[in-house]
């Protein structure tokens, strides 16, 4: 009886977002795959679409390697081994050696003394920040961090929290500074990569800011970096925004459902806070992990990542990023450009992004358009996303399509 009273509510709501057109809409639903060959990388069938192909440009499995078949045979021997799920909560009895091996591969990949996995690496900024804030924290946080933060920060409430512009290191000191005296820890939250634009935060500048005011807190600045596009994507190595800046965080957020190309997230930290953490993030205690084969399918890809063939594979996106890059800028579109395979196409009119995402789709392409008021008016873009199992002719036939509609 009570959705007959709700349901009016709701599907208003639901109106009022397609009218902003915040309305995600109906998802396309992946079917089959289609091997690379031919010159060309996978190719993918969905399900309304009968036989037609279509090259993905909008999956963050940057080095490909969920369809890696060491990947693939790591997690159907774990499924064979294990079953298909992990049964339990962790501190209940669903803890199993493929969990434990991956965490301690993570730790060692990232120079740290402990991980610890999530079920994902939005459940692992939510879980460990309300730990990490005292009724007498202060949590300072970018402008443009991601969803996950925003509402960690919700969740936690904080004595005070404060926004710095993006990537402005003097307003962040600045935020620091009206804080000295008011409260008795600092949080520092950051995106390593930001997913929306592919720039990335500028960490050496910001833990030299960090350190300055370490010694006026009297329980120090904390700093926490949430880098899930950045691992195995970005740095010479695929250590992430750390690497690439010569400079660490406190605290590590990773994703294993990004370049590692599986599922689950993941914190690395000191030996201390990863303890303090298993005893207090409730999206760790209360919630299962990822199942064991998934564990095993990342231990892997990260393997992988960690290995010739991974620095190889990193070439070879730099490589393809640069050329899709320089592609686009060559044919007179507007993009903001860096090393990291996220490769937004600005557009800067809603209108139009709809009517290139179209275009795109009727020629076998799969891209995501950002409009507003997602993002502000004049900052409307099509998120291009480079995988290293995409081919030259790959990118030069999405050059092409572009070409066809015209900057």
């Amino acid at each position: 009886m009570a959705l007959a009273t709700i349901e009016p509510v709701l599907a208003a709501r639901l109106a009022e977002l397609e009218a902003k057109g915040t309305s995600k809409g109906v998802e396309q639903v992946i079917r089959g795959v289609k091997a690379a060959g031919g010159g060309f990388g996978p190719r993918y069938y969905l399900s309304d679409q009968g036989d037609r192909e279509f090259l993905r440009m909008n999956s963050n499995s940057y080095l490909g390697l969920s369809l890696h078949p060491e990947v693939v045979a790591a997690e159907e021997e774990a499924v064979r081994r294990y079953g298909v799920g992990p049964g339990a909560v962790r501190f209940i009895s669903g803890t199993h050696a493929p969990h434990l091996a991956l965490e301690e591969a993570l730790a060692g990949f990232h120079g740290r003394e402990a991980a610890m996995l999530f079920s994902a690496a939005y459940a692992a900024v939510v879980g460990i920040l309300p730990p990490l804030v005292s009724p007498e924290t202060v949590v300072v946080s970018d402008a443009l961090n991601h969803n996950c933060i925003i509402n960690a920060i919700r969740l936690a409430r904080p004595f005070a929290k404060a926004v710095y512009r993006h990537n402005d290191m003097d307003d962040l000191e600045a935020r620091l500074s009206e804080h000295v005296g008011k409260a008795r820890r600092a949080l520092v939250v950051s995106d390593g990569i930001f997913s929306m634009r592919g720039d990335h935060a500028p960490l050496a500048r910001l833990t030299a800011v960090c350190r300055q005011y370490e010694d006026r807190y009297q329980e120090g600045v904390v700093t926490v970096v949430d880098d899930s596009h950045g691992v195995g994507a970005f740095g010479a190595s695929g250590r992430g925004t750390e690497e690439q800046c010569a400079a660490r965080a406190d605290i590590l957020v990773g994703t294993l459902g990004k370049a590692f190309g599986v599922n689950g997230g993941y914190v690395a930290a000191s030996g201390t806070v990863i303890r303090f953490l298993r005893e207090t993030a409730p999206l760790y205690i209360y919630s299962n992990p990822i199942t064991p084969a998934e564990a095993a399918a990342a231990r892997r890809a990260l393997a992988i990542l960690d290995s010739g063939e991974g620095r190889a594979l990193l070439a070879r996106l730099r490589g393809l990023t640069s050329r899709f890059e320089a592609g686009l800028t060559s044919a007179g579109f507007e993009v903001i450009a860096g090393p990291h395979p996220i490769v937004p196409l600005l557009v800067r009119d809603t209108a139009r992004t709809g009517r290139l995402v179209d275009h795109l789709f009727a020629r076998g392409v799969l891209a995501t358009g950002i409009k507003y008021p997602v993002v502000p008016q004049g900052d409307e873009e099509i998120r291009f996303q480079v995988n290293a199992n995409h081919s030259e002719g790959d990118i030069d036939y999405v050059l092409a399509v572009l070409r066809e509609f015209g900057a």
